[in-house]
């Protein structure tokens, strides 16, 4: 059956693909909530990457993939009699309007903090029982770390400024310091986890978000690295026939040639 493309049909063409795919199809036939979880998840890296790249065409791809999930899990509910599309559609849109007072009531707000905070405080009204109750435990523990400080700050539990969170990432290295020393191995894991937490905690103070700066630099260490092995393994030699000098020297020529360009 050729279905229309026109927009304003598309989610009623998706909910009949989605229906077609799960009647017809051997493989979609066979997913459940649990076998489509790890896809999900990496759709939703996809979609990170593309972000990262600035690659519209891409984000726009990924995000109809991820949407694509959205319906199958909905799909499968409505197979388990538990809910269906439109239930999840309804459903996040009385949360926005309810937790947006200051557009649909007649709360007052100031900045985007004010909304941060009337956010948190109605999530508490609903029943979460602490502020932290809404971030994910499986959550990269990076991305965690920072969503847990975000939400902190919400009810005042904040420094006060850079210098102050400067002066913590020196205490936890002299920490870190203090359990190498002792040779305790847990001891330097527990302390290692407090260096990075509170490097987080100085990133969040000078605007940057520490996932995304850390995958700039994992990018440049491939980028360079492979410019280093193309350099290097020309010939029958490969990359291990070479010294760490030679490798070094090889190394410091491409970022030399890359703040060159």
């Amino acid at each position: 059956m050729q279905l229309t493309t026109s927009y304003s049909k598309s989610f009623q063409r998706m909910q009949q693909i989605m229906d077609d795919l799960r009647a017809q199809c051997p493989w979609d036939k066979k997913q459940t909530i649990e076998s489509l979880r790890p896809l999900s998840i990496e759709e939703m890296y996809e979609l990170v990457d593309a972000i990262s790249a600035g690659d519209w065409k891409g984000i726009k791809e990924e995000l109809g993939d991820l949407l694509l999930h959205i319906f199958f899990y909905a799909k499968i509910a409505s197979e388990q009699n538990e809910f269906g599309i439109e239930d999840v559609l309804e459903h996040v849109c009385n949360k926005l309007v309810h937790r947006h007072p200051h557009i649909y009531d007649n709360i007052k707000v100031e900045n985007e903090e004010d909304v941060k905070r009337n956010w948190e405080n109605l999530k508490l009204k609903e029943g979460k029982k602490s502020i932290l109750a809404g971030v994910p435990n499986s959550l990269p523990a990076m991305v965690k770390a920072l969503r847990l400080q975000e939400k902190a700050k919400q009810v005042g539990f904040e420094w006060e400024n850079a210098k102050q969170v400067e002066d913590k990432v020196n205490e936890e290295m002299n920490e870190l310091a203090e359990a190498i020393h002792l040779q305790n191995q847990d001891k330097m894991e527990d302390e290692f986890g407090d260096v990075l937490f509170s490097m987080v905690n100085y990133a969040r103070f000078l605007n940057i978000d520490p996932e995304h700066a850390l995958a700039r630099t994992n990018q440049k260490f491939k980028n360079r690295f492979q410019k280093m092995e193309d350099l290097l393994t020309q010939g029958d030699r490969r990359l291990s026939d070479h010294s760490l000098a030679e490798m070094d020297a090889t190394w410091n020529e491409v970022k030399k040639y890359e703040h060159e360009k």
